[in-house]
C-alpha cells in the first residue's frame, strides 16, 4: 500500500498491538502540526514493514499450530547465562562504589 493511501485510522487498524495504536493516537495529537507528516510518513512505513510481514507470520502460525512447535530456524535461544556474565563485572564494580570513604 501506497503512503498516500493511509489514513490515521487504516494506521490504528493495522497495527497488531493496543501499545502501539495509543502511541500512534498520542504522537497524532501531541505532535506540532508543522511535524506531523514526518510522524505519520514514520508511521505509514512501520505499517508497511507489518503488512509485508504479514504472509510469513501467518505462515510461522500455521506451522506452529500444524506441529504445536516452530520450526527450528525460529526457536529461541536462552541467553540468560551469557546476559548475567556480562552484567558481572558492572555489578562488581557497582559494589566497590558502595565501599567509599565517609
Amino acid at each position: 500500500m501506497s503512503k498516500d493511501h493511509w489514513t490515521v485510522d487504516r494506521l490504528h487498524v493495522a497495527l497488531p498491538h493496543s501499545a502501539s495504536r495509543q502511541q500512534l493516537l498520542q504522537d497524532v495529537n501531541l505532535t506540532p502540526i508543522e511535524d506531523l507528516p514526518s510522524v505519520l510518513d514514520g508511521w505509514a512505513t512501520a505499517a508497511e514493514q507489518l503488512e509485508s510481514a504479514r504472509p510469513l507470520i501467518e505462515g510461522v502460525r500455521a506451522r506452529a499450530a500444524a506441529r504445536s512447535a516452530l520450526p527450528a530456524e525460529l526457536e529461541t535461544r536462552d541467553v540468560t547465562a551469557d546476559v548475567l556474565r556480562d552484567a558481572g563485572p558492572r555489578q562488581e564494580h557497582r559494589d566497590d562504589r558502595g565501599q567509599g570513604a565517609a
